[in-house]
């Protein structure tokens, strides 16, 4: 029988050969034309009609995944390729997984979309990974059910309808074997750890499982016997027994320690031209006689790369030698240096800049075409780019295109630099608020920053306009003015003010800032009277006066960012030199002898910035606040109330009303202070990325005086939500006054806009 079958097929396959192929028809096409068609079959009109190169056709077809069945009929010499087509998927949508946009990004990244053909093996991943994705964070006995529902002819609508199932809680880890380390220290950096009391509130661990993991965390239990010296500690992969009866999880490791090795010897082998060995072992912070630590070592190589990318070695290789002595406990380390070749920048290439112009950000790129490489330069410049405030994301690779060549690719993100507003909104001390302003801080791409704007509130009134060129014609030169017209109510007096100044600035040594101009205010102070005012209280709270400043500062920025830094420092000084021309009548001349006269204030500031993402692999930052201000004078002269220090708000000590702390005169009103002093300590955290939130703890401390500065001391503690909106930098405080006294004015809430430090 098989070898008749084997016959008949041989007189077939002869037939077709012993004819042509005379024409060739497409039928069901759609998404291919029959051009494109002829050129996939791979078949002409003339060839020999030929079985196998006609089952070839069919499967090349089907490698085009268009197809959902493919077959052939001939007619004599005539070929006929019948196609039936997969359908579209017209709209995709995914039901109980969280948001939907989170189920449809998810399913974009595996490669599912809107306008995809259906197909039924996509669809089977797309399932596996919704359900993996699910179990990944702790959701077990979930269910994921795909239906469709036709759209027209030649299109369908798919939606995935998800039952997560139900969470997997860990309510024991179990690190068996382990007495050098603590449970604490050793569950510190695990994904999976233990649910915490109370562990449903936000930034307390849950202690559902993340099964995807779980592989990783018997490598982050090692790391963390690797920080502490123990370079023979073996740690076990992960046993979870699960109870499905409660859907909790007990996790077991079993680890052998092994001894604590101490660093021995330390030595560094190089033969770059302008290393100093000696010198860099000085600033290796893994020194001789320290316990071993795994991240002081990757630390100490990472800076033994950067010195050697500041002579312009791009690639610089080092490699750590380490010789354990088990009997002393040591581990001697050798840092091999290898250099690779010097390495010069070809080109500087650009992209993601809509608006903004290549020269301006060129300004802070330090590295040139035919520049050698180096490294801090390229850390510098990125902090630059951040640091203006333009930019949303900023990133600088190295493209190498020859062995001593790279391009440096310098890819940014713009952020929203200009809005134009009118709007209204309530604070805490101002009330009902009404606005307007148009700004930008890089119009046209330019890199100039220019405001115009007003707020009216049911205490104030503020007319502003400013203007300000960081890099005129390119240079290191800023020049910088604005005029105001500002109309305010405090609690005791009210100030009405004109004013405007004019600097000139320029920039030293990458990080420093100087500026020196010219002010002038023009102030019209009169007191807020009630049925308690004194004559005192109007000499004290009543001043007339024109203000002539000479104005200069020196300030230090190195922070990488201009909105959210999570490194660096920021360091200001400014000083005021400032004379006041007015009169007093004869009652006031009496207490103040030489009248209006001059003063010099003296304002500084520092800001610290510390970002643990690198540490523990969270956008942790920690952030620490001082500024401190005096103001002196000359015997026998009148400041007036307006120049005066008070404390209070978003600035200064939250939890109280703003300008609310000041020194008493004897009859306990507000006379204002000449030396103030506030500090900060805040840790910010990730709200939501996607909406630029971040929210921040805050412990407030300030102190003012007239004499000293600690005549008034208070405190307070709270939190921030942080918006990066569309109109600016949003703050919501809210506060609580730690140690407030009876008649202080406390504050649980107030917020701010556009305000930076």
């Amino acid at each position: 029988m098989i070898k008749k079958m084997a016959l008949s097929w041989m007189l077939i396959g002869s037939l077709l050969l012993a004819q042509k192929v005379t024409q060739i028809k497409f039928e069901g096409l759609v998404h291919l034309s029959p051009s494109m068609a002829k050129e996939i079959a791979g078949i002409r009109v003339g060839d020999q009609m030929d079985p196998v190169k006609i089952n070839q056709s069919i499967k090349k077809f089907f490698e085009q995944g268009y197809f959902k069945d493919v077959w052939v009929d001939r007619q004599g010499g005539v070929l006929i390729y019948h196609f039936k087509e997969k359908v579209a998927i017209a709209n995709i949508q995914v039901k109980g997984y969280g948001s939907g946009d989170d189920g449809e990004k998810l399913l974009k990244s595996i490669g599912l979309k809107k306008g995809d053909l259906y197909d039924e093996a996509r669809i089977k991943k797309a399932k596996k990974t919704l359900i993996s994705r699910l179990e990944s964070q702790g959701n077990y006995d979930s269910v994921v059910e795909v239906t469709t529902t036709p759209v027209g002819k030649g299109a369908v609508s798919v939606v995935f309808d998800v039952n997560k199932g139900e969470k997997i809680k860990i309510k024991k880890l179990n690190f068996i074997g382990a007495s050098a380390l603590s449970k604490g220290d050793l569950e510190t950096d695990l994904a999976n750890q233990e649910e915490d009391f109370l562990g449903w509130l936000p930034f307390l661990n849950s202690g559902d499982v993340k099964v995807d993991q779980l592989e990783y965390d018997a490598y982050r239990v090692k790391d963390t016997y690797m920080k502490h010296g123990y370079l023979d500690a073996y740690v076990s992969k992960p046993l979870m027994r699960v109870d499905y009866s409660s859907y909790s999880a007990e996790i077991d490791y079993q680890i052998k320690e092994g001894v604590q090795y101490r660093v021995g010897d330390v030595s560094i082998d190089q033969n770059v031209d302008g290393l100093d060995s000696k010198e860099l072992l000085s600033e290796l912070s893994l020194k001789k006689g320290h316990i071993f630590n795994i991240t002081r070592m990757r630390k100490d190589i990472k800076m033994l790369q950067e010195a050697a990318g500041n002579l312009g070695y791009a690639y610089a290789k080092v490699s750590p030698q380490m010789r354990k002595n088990a009997e002393k406990k040591l581990i001697s380390l050798q840092y091999v240096i290898q250099p690779g070749m010097k390495v010069t920048i070809n080109d500087v290439l650009i992209s993601g800049n809509d608006s903004t112009k290549d020269r301006v950000i060129r300004r802070y790129i330090y590295l040139a075409p035919g520049d050698t490489f180096n490294a801090t330069d390229l850390k510098d410049s990125k902090s630059a780019l951040g640091r203006t405030g333009f930019f949303e994301k900023v990133d600088i690779q190295s493209q190498r295109i020859s062995e001593d060549k790279i391009n440096l690719l310098v890819k940014v993100k713009e952020t929203a630099t200009g809005t134009i507003s009118a709007g209204g909104g309530y604070g805490s001390y101002e009330g009902l608020m009404l606005n307007a302003s148009i700004a930008d801080k890089n119009i046209f791409g330019s890199g100039i920053n220019a405001s115009f704007g007003f707020d009216i509130s049911k205490i104030s009134t503020n007319y502003n306009v400013s203007f300000t060129n960081p890099k005129i014609w390119d240079s290191m030169y800023s020049l910088g003015f604005s005029l105001y017209k500002k109309d305010y109510e405090y609690i005791d007096y009210t100030q009405d003010q004109l004013g405007g100044s004019l600097s000139l600035g320029r920039q030293f040594f990458r990080h420093f800032y100087a500026s020196v101009g010219v002010g002038y205010v023009d102030n019209e102070s009169t007191i807020n009277e009630d049925e308690n005012t004194t004559i005192y209280d109007t000499y004290l709270y009543t001043d007339q006066y024109k203000k002539t400043s000479l104005l200069a500062s020196l300030k230090f920025d190195n922070t990488d960012d201009y909105y959210t830094p999570r490194e660096g420092m920021i360091a200001a000084v400014n000083v005021e030199y400032a004379n006041l021309d007015g009169d007093l009548n004869a009652t006031e001349l009496t207490i103040y002898p030489n009248g209006y006269g001059s003063f010099i204030k003296t304002n500084a500031k520092l800001g610290l910035y510390y970002g643990l993402n690198d540490w523990i692999d969270y956008d942790l930052i920690l952030r620490f606040k001082a500024r401190v201000t005096t103001i002196s004078t000359g015997d026998g002269e009148k400041l007036p109330i307006g120049e005066k220090l008070f404390m209070g708000g978003i600035g200064s000590v939250r939890g109280y009303d703003p300008y609310s702390l000041s020194p008493l005169d004897s009859d306990g009103e507000r006379m204002g202070g000449t030396k103030r002093f506030s500090t900060s300590i805040e840790a910010s955290i990730p709200l939501s990325e996607a909406a630029k939130m971040r929210l921040a703890f805050f412990y407030d401390y300030g102190m003012i005086g007239e004499d000293d500065f600690n005549e008034i001391k208070r405190s307070s503690a709270g939190a921030v939500i942080e918006w990066q909106s569309g109109f600016g930098p949003i703050n919501l405080v809210f506060a609580q006054a730690i140690d407030p006294e009876a008649d202080d004015r406390t504050s649980t809430f107030e917020f701010s806009m556009g305000t930076k430090f």
